[in-house]
């Protein structure tokens, strides 16, 4: 197993791969653009206008626009992978690195590592950015639950792009995983919700967005919430590498 462990000289690789392709390396930054500019908007235009004006809990709110920066996230891990099945991109990267593990594992460490260390200045960001519009409701770095929900926040996002990756390299397409996983979080998720949330906290949103959450009375708790959330990411990565050892390239 150690043979098939990453190298620097191979995840080096991998980090200019993301950051040499367009759509990979935009949708990276569009994680901290898009979750830190529509919190700091939102806030802006409804934060003061009254308590509970963003949402009952107060501490979820503060990462309202957790909804939206994960499809960046999705975005990200689905191209980084799907780079590898257009015109034989993957015969090439197995060319200079044969060991298929060894590949799959340092494509799967830098879109986590970078996905994390993005994801983790973004929910800083939008944390302190989106309370700086609140007025007398804001919430102080500090509070109950804030460091615990902006840790969740990041892992949160660098998690769904492990999600999207992993099933990336299932089905061999970012259209089809990102068909697949934005309305399933945006819509299924919330239907399967109102229908029985007893199934529906433990689907990878509800349970992962537990950890942003200030009531923890019912659901998940936080931290076996962002368990479940890892599951559901270790399951896709897990399936991924499959595919691709039993798969042609």
């Amino acid at each position: 197993m150690s043979t098939a462990l990453p190298t620097v000289p191979v995840l080096h690789a991998e980090w200019i791969k993301i950051r040499s392709l367009r759509g990979t390396f935009a949708a990276l930054i569009c994680i901290f653009a898009v979750t830190l500019g529509i919190q700091v908007l939102v806030a802006a235009m409804i934060g003061q206008a009254e308590a509970g004006s963003m949402g009952d809990d107060p501490l979820l709110a503060a990462f309202y626009s957790l909804n939206f920066g994960q499809i960046a996230a999705f975005a990200f891990g689905a191209t980084a992978l799907s780079c590898e099945f257009h015109d034989g991109a993957l015969r090439t990267s197995l060319t200079a690195v044969p060991n298929r593990a060894r590949l799959y594992l340092s494509k799967m460490v830098v879109v986590g590592a970078v996905a994390l260390v993005v994801g983790q200045v973004a929910a800083l960001a939008t944390f302190l950015g989106g309370q700086a519009f609140m007025g007398s409701y804001a919430l102080d770095l500090g509070s109950p639950g804030t460091y615990r929900a902006v840790f969740g926040c990041g892992a949160y996002l660098a998690l769904m792009a492990l999600l999207a990756a992993g099933l990336t390299a299932v089905l061999r397409s970012a259209t089809a995983v990102l068909s697949l996983l934005i309305p399933f979080t945006l819509i299924v998720s919330f239907v399967l919700g109102a229908a029985s949330e007893g199934v529906a906290r433990f689907l990878p949103d509800r349970a992962g967005q537990m950890m942003m959450r200030l009531d923890t009375s019912t659901g998940l708790a936080p931290w076996t919430g962002l368990g479940v959330l890892a599951l559901w990411a270790l399951v896709a990565v897990t399936g991924g590498w499959l595919s691709l050892r039993r798969r042609d390239a």
